[in-house]
């Protein structure tokens, strides 16, 4: 018995030995090598298929942030075309502006207001001009004047000057007006104005007092000079 037991260890030991030979039989690792291999091909496959798919999501992606930003840089540009016309245009109304509505003088303003009061029936009783210059430096230079004028007359011819001023061919804007007095009778009116000289005006300040309606009106002796 002891000797059957010690030889049945050495078959089943040599069996296997026999079986191991035959499953690492050359045919055997070359099947085991071409499902490896298919293994492997499988996983880059998945990988490929994957990265892919990322790609396509990234470019896609990227595709219509291009497209938004391309559209966005089209609206921001949509004001600038044809911007050489516009400022030619711009600049034409200007000089149109300028020579058409700037007064050159102080004595054609004086002459223009002397005008709009003899025209609506009230008394210029005084006028201060002071000037500053603007732009200075520029092609466009000019000279700011500020006028501080003092009129008496009935209260409607007051209030049609006024209106006159703001629709004259010269150019005035009115910063301030106080009114004295009732509305039936005569009545003071301070007015507080502005307009833009084409040149500029050698002095710092001009001061009238005691303007005559004939003064106001331009005549030989009227208005402001420079």
């Amino acid at each position: 018995m002891s000797a059957l037991t010690a030889i049945r260890p050495n078959i089943s030991a040599g069996s296997m030995v026999v079986r191991m030979r035959a499953l690492l039989s050359p045919l055997n690792l070359h099947w085991a090598g071409v499902g490896l291999l298919a293994l492997v091909n499988l996983y880059l496959l998945a990988q490929m298929g994957f990265l892919w798919q990322t790609s396509s999501r990234h470019n896609a992606d990227a595709i219509e942030q291009q497209r938004i930003e391309l559209k966005s840089a089209g609206m921001a540009a949509q004001p600038l075309r044809g911007l050489d016309a516009k400022l030619a245009r711009a600049t034409q109304d200007a000089d149109h502006f300028t020579r058409q509505r700037l007064p050159e003088s102080d004595s054609e303003v004086a002459a223009e207001l002397g005008d709009l009061t003899k025209k609506q029936a009230v008394r210029l009783t005084r006028a201060q001009y002071t000037h500053s210059p603007v732009l200075v430096g520029s092609a466009n230079q000019m000279t700011e004047v500020r006028i501080d004028a003092t009129l008496s007359g009935d209260y409607r011819p007051l209030v049609q000057f006024i209106n006159s001023i703001e629709r004259d061919k010269l150019f005035f804007v009115i910063n301030t007006l106080t009114l004295t007095g009732q509305q039936t009778g005569v009545v003071n009116l301070r007015v507080g104005m502005k307009t833009y000289e084409q040149e500029v005006v050698a002095q710092d300040q001009h001061s009238a007092e005691g303007v005559t309606e004939d003064t106001a009106a331009g005549g030989p002796n009227g208005g402001p000079g420079r």
